[in-house]
């Protein structure tokens, strides 16, 4: 598995913000796609209660309709379960039976801090607290305090309402995540440094779907 720079930056809240996008709701077929899409889920977007935190609802209009979660024909030689994260298009896959796959939007690391490679999902969590690593505290004395204590989960954690957690095939922590962000505005974009995020929404639902282990592969492409 080859991993490159910034393995530590993971969760770092992004800057950019999308301005109100606008495209046609259709997929274009790329990436392993053979068709256009099956079904679309803008309308999963809204308000969701969620072990005693109220996620607010996404401005889903304003997030280009290719990013909603959506399912896609997708030919691959991958085992259903299998999640590829392809990094150039900005969208995860979590494939299915059936030559299917659900297809997520997400936001991905700026230059110099992107990674690929294969990894699976030792374990994965609800609400994540937060730990930055000491070489961002050196850089931002902002989050130093979270160093040790970590900051709690919440709305604002940049964890987001769940995390899964990716080891290499030696079942050593890569130090990267894929989970859920409170900045829907970073989906599409290359705002993060380092980890694979998705709106709160999405990563619920992808949560839902895995079940850690050595089975879960992750399978990351530049």
């Amino acid at each position: 598995m080859r991993l490159r720079t910034a393995l530590f930056l993971c969760g770092l809240a992004a800057s950019a913000t999308l301005a109100g996008c606008s495209s046609v709701p259709t997929s274009t077929p790329i990436i392993g796609e053979k068709v256009a899409t099956n079904q679309i889920f803008t309308s999963e977007y809204g308000p969701v209660e969620d072990h005693g935190y109220a996620l607010p609802a996404i401005p889903i209009q304003r997030v280009d309709p290719k990013y909603h979660r959506q399912i896609v024909d997708y030919k691959t030689d991958e085992k259903p379960g299998t999640i590829v994260v392809n990094t150039p298009t900005r969208f995860l896959y979590f494939v299915l039976p059936g030559g299917k796959a659900v297809r997520y939007g997400i936001g991905v690391g700026k230059q110099g801090f992107a990674w690929e490679g294969e990894a699976y999902i030792a374990w994965k969590q609800e609400w994540p607290m937060w730990h930055p690593p000491e070489e961002m505290a050196q850089r931002k004395p902002e989050v130093a305090k979270y160093v040790k204590e970590g900051m709690q989960p919440g709305l604002t954690n940049p964890l987001g309402a769940r995390a899964l957690y990716l080891f290499n095939a030696k079942g050593q922590d890569t130090l990267f995540r894929l989970h859920g962000t409170p900045e829907w505005s970073s989906i599409g974009t290359a705002a993060s440094s380092g980890c694979i995020r998705l709106m709160n929404q999405d990563i619920i639902d992808l949560y839902s779907r895995v079940r850690p282990g050595k089975g879960a592969r992750v399978v990351v492409q530049q």
